[in-house]
């Protein structure tokens, strides 16, 4: 009923940057919180970055000052533009987003993407 489809990811050296792009489609009635979760080889995956509906944003500290996380909500996208990459920014990004479907609109969900992988080396 409801997929999220990440885009972005790939190589990129030390300092540099990337922009990763998630977009919700499907029976959607409407979305409430939009994230993005990373998963490092032997790690736990944790939240890096996360926005409201109404534009609220909170930030990992790790990435605070180096990574802004935005949404259009016409397009039910959210993005994460990452900047002064670093080696320990290497993992699977996840995106997440709370969402109500059209056939059950009072009740909202929690969906996630497939992930896609950044990789920070030089």
């Amino acid at each position: 009923q409801v997929q999220l489809v990440e885009s972005g990811g790939g190589l990129v050296q030390p300092g540099g940057s990337l922009r990763l792009s998630c977009a919700a489609s499907g029976s959607i009635f409407s979305i409430n919180a939009m994230g993005w979760y990373r998963q490092a080889p032997g790690k736990q995956r944790e939240l890096v970055a996360a926005t409201t509906s109404s534009g609220r944003t909170n930030y990992a500290d790790s990435v605070k000052g180096r990574f802004t996380i935005s949404r259009d909500n016409a397009k039910n996208t959210v993005y994460l533009q990452m900047s002064s990459l670093k080696p320990e920014d290497t993992a699977v990004y996840y995106c997440n987003a709370a969402i109500a479907t059209t056939t059950r609109p009072w009740y909202g969900m929690d969906y996630w993407g497939k992930g896609t992988l950044v990789t920070v080396s030089s």
